[in-house]
């Protein structure tokens, strides 16, 4: 999707097709992953950006272990992480939550600071125009369940 005037970049990643950790292939798999994704990155990305992560609906096998994300975070190039606005996690499980927190002092705090956190897809509305990001149908049905279960307590 797109955002603002410039119509700058939305990109969208949803967890929960990622591939499953018992994979006998899966470092190489996420490795070539990380790869494409960058290269993407740099072709699409000219000005400001936004990251918007999709946890929910994504069982913890197939969550991105702690040593791939420092690789990945490690491997991003400067002038994608300057020009990256905000890095949305919609759904943060516990799991994403420790992690960040643990990981908050090996990166910088310019970068902390764009990390935000969404628990339902309304408050994503609120924040972003959602026109043109697809929202995968398995995080569709997760966040009216959730929302069903919050209701209901």
């Amino acid at each position: 999707g797109y955002y603002g005037d410039g119509l700058n970049a939305i990109i969208v990643f949803a967890a929960c097709f990622l591939p499953d950790s018992s994979r006998t292939d899966y470092n190489y798999v996420m490795e070539n992953l990380f790869l494409y994704v960058i290269s993407t990155l740099e072709l699409m990305v000219a000005e400001d950006y936004m990251i918007v992560y999709l946890n929910g609906a994504t069982p913890r096998r197939r969550m991105p272990g702690l040593g791939w994300m420092k690789k990945c975070y490690q491997m991003i190039d400067r002038r994608l992480r300057k020009n990256l606005k905000s890095f949305i996690i919609v759904h943060p499980s516990w799991f994403i939550r420790t992690i960040l927190a643990v990981t908050r002092p090996f990166i910088s705090s310019k970068f902390s600071s764009k990390i935000q956190y969404v628990n339902t897809l309304a408050e994503l509305r609120e924040m972003i125009p959602m026109e043109y990001v697809h929202i995968p149908d398995s995080i569709i049905k997760y966040d009216e369940e959730k929302c069903i279960k919050r209701r209901m307590r």
